[in-house]
């Protein structure tokens, strides 16, 4: 009997342990629900922070590249080193970096077009010499002396892949004669690096309002290399 009294009581348990098929469909349609909602941001983030791991590695590769021409020249800074002129940057190009390919204006080396975060199309460029390096990276750099600052850098992390929008895999990076790398200046009175303050008002002023190319990459230096506009 006691055999008996088990064997019911585990059948029983078996029964109610089971799902019905509608049971089963609502659990799926709920994990589908849920998946639609969170697997695109998911997908958005990870896209978002793969950008700057890219930027960030060109970041380094100039850092130490501007540091590496100044101490081999025993210089206080990069114009006691010579870098002062297009020529001489374009020589600092080829000397410190992998150069695969090298265009004499942006068109071959960067996308044909980039937007604005707010889709507006961006038209103003230098017709400046440019090079993509050996990590696919397309770089425009551009002699423009004001204050501290040196160069202009146009730097598109992917080259001509898309997304080519400003602020995702398109920046800009402003080369001070003291090495460091940062943001465009307030005025030319700017020193190297830039206050958090300082970068705020340029990202609020230019990259935040879609008025310029400028201001993104400051944002990001600031969110501890984290994209989060």
């Amino acid at each position: 009997m006691k055999k008996r009294f088990f064997s019911c009581i585990g059948r029983g348990a078996i029964n109610r342990a089971a799902f019905t098929l509608a049971e089963v469909l609502v659990t799926l349609g709920i994990i589908g629900v849920v998946s639609a909602m969170t697997v695109p941001t998911l997908m958005q983030n990870y896209q978002r922070q793969s950008y700057v791991t890219q930027l960030h590695k060109t970041y380094n590769e100039f850092s130490q590249a501007l540091l590496r021409y100044q101490t081999d020249r025993n210089a206080i800074n990069l114009s006691e080193a010579g870098l002062s002129s297009q020529d001489a940057v374009n020589n600092f190009i080829r000397t410190y970096f992998k150069i695969v390919k090298e265009c004499d204006t942006m068109d071959n080396c960067f996308s044909s077009s980039y937007k604005n975060l707010s889709g507006t199309t961006i038209t103003a460029y230098s017709s400046t010499k440019s090079f993509v390096l050996a990590s696919g990276t397309s770089i425009r750099p551009l002699y423009s002396l004001s204050g501290n600052k040196l160069i202009n850098i146009a730097v598109d992390i992917n080259g001509q892949k898309g997304p080519n929008i400003n602020g995702r895999d398109f920046f800009w990076f402003y080369v001070y004669n003291n090495g460091i790398i940062d943001d465009i200046p307030i005025n030319a009175n700017t020193v190297a690096p830039l206050t958090t303050a300082e970068r705020e008002t340029q990202y609020s002023n230019y990259c935040a309002s879609a008025n310029s190319v400028d201001g993104c990459f400051g944002k990001i230096l600031n969110d501890n290399w984290q994209m989060t506009y």
